[in-house]
Formats: structure tokens, C-alpha cells, sequence
């Protein structure tokens, strides 16, 4: 169980892969943009690519994205 108080719904805007780390930037509303740095094995587990609706959880130590 998740349980993160602010949940953001958005929309992958980009994805920089490099050797072991993804940037990966959301857009939520109103327009806010997110980057969310994760390992590239993240990104691969998860399949995300620019264009995925994913929802960005925030706390005060991390942030967390589900797709």
C-alpha cells in the first residue's frame, strides 16, 4: 500500500536515459513540470515512456512515480 499525501496525475514530457540514471520530466496541472531522477532499471521495469499518463506521488524524502 502507497500512502503518499500529494498524488499528482500527468503526463511524461521527456526522458533522458544515461549510463545507470533516467531523468524523467511529468507535467501535472496547472501546468507544473517534475523531474524525477530514477535508475534506467526503473524506467525499463516500469516501461515508461513520453506520452504515459503517471501519477507522481511527493514526500518529504522522495518521489515516487506509478504508472
Amino acid at each position: 500500500m502507497i500512502s503518499a499525501r500529494n498524488r499528482f496525475a500527468g503526463k511524461v514530457k521527456s526522458i533522458e536515459l544515461q549510463d545507470l540514471i533516467g531523468k524523467v520530466k511529468i507535467q501535472v496541472p496547472p501546468p507544473i513540470k517534475i523531474t524525477c531522477v530514477i535508475t534506467k532499471e526503473a524506467v525499463d521495469e516500469l516501461k515508461i515512456k513520453k506520452g504515459d499518463r503517471v501519477t507522481v506521488f511527493v514526500k518529504a524524502t522522495e518521489v515516487m512515480i506509478l504508472k
